[in-house]
């Protein structure tokens, strides 16, 4: 039997959460547009009958500018530096710039094994250019092998698990069969309140916006009631998370109950309160109380 660590590495938005999420087969980690949407190391366990693939997502490995960012740099370089394989993805429909450039030197360094997912074919119709982009990054990064996806139409995520497989050690599984993620329950109900924010909110707002599960209580009748905070950086993005008469903050309540009810399959009970922090993402004390582990890294 197979049984390693996979991590998921590349640049911001390029489809690390939403190929992860198919890979498994069910959400565990959040995914929207906007840059920076995982903030942590998100573990998920895929078991099938050639054995057992931990797959860990990253933070995208971007310039940091403050101490939040400097964190999840280094949660992305711990993972890489202990996986058995690294899965680097990439976007085919982007051309290689400096920011490729610059994470392929890192990964020159390293002595795991490099596998390229070339993601979002179904983004380019016209076959010829295609084949060109995919042999451009296959030339540029040198991988130990390649497979091009569409991780949003979970095409071609087969094909990249056999490879996968092929290149992890022998071994037991780290995990019990049924396991899908050791992510607690409450915090994958934060984390789906957060990806509304980044879904509803625009420009800088959502990357100051932390939430906090304050209680997860689960009812006689199986379904639960949740209280959560979501934190902001500044009084004005607090009016703007709370909307006019308070609609963003309702369709932000609707987006997320109907999502942790979802992945509950139980009927939830949501009730959020918007409090400002300021600055958080600069204050070591603040960073901790949301959950990131700065001493870690």
């Amino acid at each position: 039997m197979k049984a390693g660590f996979v991590a998921l590495i590349g640049r911001p938005n390029v489809g690390k959460s939403t190929l992860m999420n198919h890979l498994i087969g069910q959400k565990i980690a959040i995914t929207s547009e906007k840059a920076q949407t995982t903030r942590n190391q998100i573990r998920t366990v895929y078991t099938d009958e050639r054995g057992q693939i931990v797959f860990e997502d990253t933070p995208g490995l971007t310039r940091a500018k403050n101490k939040l960012g400097r964190f999840m740099v280094g949660v992305a370089e711990k993972t890489i530096e202990e996986a058995d394989v690294i899965l680097w993805i990439v976007d085919v429909s982007e051309h290689i710039g400096a920011a490729e450039r610059e994470l392929a030197e890192r990964l020159r360094k390293c002595r795991q094994p490099l596998i390229l997912a070339v993601n979002k074919i179904d983004k380019i119709t016209d076959k010829a250019r295609l084949a060109a982009q995919v042999k451009a990054y296959e030339d540029f990064c040198r991988p130990k092998d390649l497979v091009a996806v569409a991780a949003l139409k979970s095409e071609n995520v087969e094909l990249l698990l056999d490879t996968l497989y092929r290149y992890l050690p022998e071994g037991p599984f780290f995990y019990s069969e049924d396991t899908v993620t050791e992510e607690p329950m409450r915090e994958l109900a934060g984390e789906l309140i957060r990806e509304q924010t980044l879904r509803l909110l625009r420009d800088e707002v959502p990357h100051g916006v932390a939430v906090t599960v304050e209680r997860m209580k689960e009812r006689e009748d199986g379904g639960f009631d949740i209280d959560a905070n979501i934190i902001c950086e500044r009084e004005s993005h607090k009016g703007m998370v709370i909307g006019k008469g308070g609609q963003m903050l309702k369709r932000i309540g609707i987006g997320a109950r109907k999502a942790i009810e979802e992945m509950t399959e139980s009927k939830v009970n949501l009730k959020l309160w918007v409090k400002v922090r300021r600055d958080w993402r600069d204050n070591d004390t603040q960073l901790r109380s949301f959950g990131y582990d700065i001493k870690k890294v």
